[in-house]
């Protein structure tokens, strides 16, 4: 029997993130043959719904409202629980994100239901999807399949490939008029700390800085390699606790989770709670003075020496090789 899975879509500074499309590759996994619903929550986001159906999305249901122009709890989740129960699906898939850790376990009590959350790998198994989520920081894996009932489930961003875009894919568009009521957070402004760029959740390449960048100032030669490399900045928590970046761009157990094609590990020594947030990328590359740290144990690739001097020469060499004659700022 088909089923009709209903995946939560986001949307980042006017633009749809890219788990907004891993999440619908995700459903098609899981429907069994049956039909895909985005759900897109904003405000004047007609021209994203159309996207959203050129990435395999059977139908979008767009939720416009004043008070969903910026994410709050409250709004988001009264909106999306009246899409929810108006649609009846088998299945709910929301992204791993910010939002969606804040979003699902309020959705799911609200709802009476289980939640599934981190889930890294969907397979088949007599018709029934199969989830598979990492646990113990990343040291095992473990199977959960839903045997009755509606499955909600939360995916980690880069870990399932979205479908290839196709401009002629067609679909129905249809808005849903929410109540939004009783609100305890209303957005007046939104002041940005960070700068633009690559997010870092969904980068496919990563280069982390550590205690070992000694500095605000270390961190530069980090921010060069990545804009030669087009990904994005991050830290463990030791760089953001001694205040040479801010704390969103830390990576580990109580930062984000990160599953880039290729994670620069530089004068991070890799203690258990860093490697959490790391440790499944697809490449790992470390810079360490340091030959006995613990970050080479997990590392494909290790670089023994003093990362003031390998990263510019690194980023030098990528650049020829990229041919990249300007320097970048």
């Amino acid at each position: 029997m088909s089923n009709k899975i209903l995946v939560v879509s986001e949307m980042k500074d006017r633009h749809l993130r890219n788990v907004s499309f891993e999440v619908i590759a995700a459903g098609k996994e899981a429907a069994n043959g049956g039909k895909v619903v985005s759900v897109l929550l904003g405000e004047n986001i007609d021209d994203e719904a159309q996207q959203l159906l050129h990435h395999g999305a059977d139908r979008v249901i767009t939720v416009q409202h004043p008070d969903l122009k910026n994410y709050t709890t409250d709004a988001y989740q009264q909106a999306l629980v009246q899409v929810i129960e108006s649609e009846q699906p088998d299945g709910i898939i929301m992204g791993h994100t910010s939002i969606g850790k804040d979003l699902s376990p309020r959705i799911a009590v609200k709802l009476g239901i289980g939640l599934i959350s981190d889930v890294v790998k969907i397979e088949k198994e007599d018709n029934k999807p199969i989830f598979t989520r990492s646990i113990y920081s990343g040291k095992a894996f473990e199977k959960r399949i839903i045997k009755d009932g509606l499955f909600f489930v939360t995916i980690r961003p880069n870990n399932i490939a979205p479908l290839e875009t196709d401009d002629s894919r067609t679909g129905e568009t249809i808005s849903f008029e929410a109540e939004i009521k009783g609100l305890r957070t209303i957005i007046k402004d939104v002041v940005r700390k960070a700068t633009g760029g690559v997010d870092l959740s969904e980068a496919k390449v990563v280069i982390a800085g550590g205690r070992g960048v000694k500095s605000k100032e270390g961190f530069n030669g980090l921010k060069e390699l990545a804009d030669v490399l087009g990904g994005a900045v991050g830290a463990s928590r030791g760089a953001c606790d001694a205040d040479y970046c801010d704390y969103s761009l830390q990576i580990g157990q109580t930062g984000k989770v990160v599953t880039p094609d290729m994670y620069f590990a530089i004068g991070i020594s890799g203690a258990i709670q860093h490697l959490a947030g790391m440790s499944n990328s697809k490449v790992i590359i470390a810079i360490n003075k340091d030959p006995e740290a613990p970050i080479f144990d997990v590392a494909d690739y290790g670089i023994v020496g003093d990362l003031f001097e390998i990263v510019p020469m690194l980023t030098e060499e990528l650049k020829n090789e990229l041919n990249i004659t300007a320097s970048v700022n």
